[in-house]
């Protein structure tokens, strides 16, 4: 894999660029059934951030938003790619549709990362941090929508709920783009 990522095999930015916007379609959509159902509330625990926030931080910007936006189009279009087998524009409408759109605006907040050079572990984490707030914002808003519910209900039941397994993933997020931002940089760009 190190070999592939440093360019040794493949050498067009192009291809390399088209494989990791793959690879990370892929790996959002395989997360999704790495599904915790919890008792109180109708959002799972999934690993979909952490792959989620990868694609941003380790892709940049335009790449991750366009990883993000293609899985939701896949799944839009048929692909059961959303968490529980999901498909369709009608998952969207359903409770969890806030966190799926989430994951592109979190994918583009998590790029801020990819551009600077210079990178401490706390700027790291919080950058981080800061992207997977924003997604739980976005999916606690439609969660309050679609269940007709008072905002702090909708905090109790999609956003505090995910905070100590968001942290671990951020944290593994973190270890994984400090390891691998550089070489993945010199081969997408």
């Amino acid at each position: 894999m190190e070999a592939i990522i440093s360019r040794e095999f493949i050498r067009d930015k192009m291809v390399c660029r088209v494989l990791a916007v793959t690879g990370f379609v892929v790996l959002t959509a395989l997360s999704a059934f790495v599904r915790i159902p919890l008792p109180f509330t109708p959002v799972p625990f999934t690993l979909q951030t952490f792959f989620v926030l990868l694609s941003g931080s380790l892709l940049g910007r335009r790449l991750g938003l366009f990883t993000q936006s293609l899985y939701m189009f896949l799944g839009i279009v048929g692909f059961q790619v959303f968490t529980g087998t999901g498909a369709g524009s009608l998952y969207l409408f359903g409770p969890t549709g806030g966190y799926v759109a989430g994951f592109v605006l979190a994918s583009f907040l998590a790029g801020g990362l990819f551009t600077r050079e210079k990178q401490s572990w706390p700027a790291v984490f919080f950058g981080l941090l800061f992207a997977d707030l924003a997604l739980l914002f976005c999916g606690t808003l439609w969660l309050k929508i679609s269940l007709s519910c008072p905002l702090s209900q909708a905090f109790l039941l999609g956003f505090l709920p995910f905070i100590p397994g968001d942290i671990l993933k951020i944290i593994f997020a973190a270890v994984i783009h400090r390891k691998l931002r550089s070489r993945i940089k010199a081969a997408i760009y």
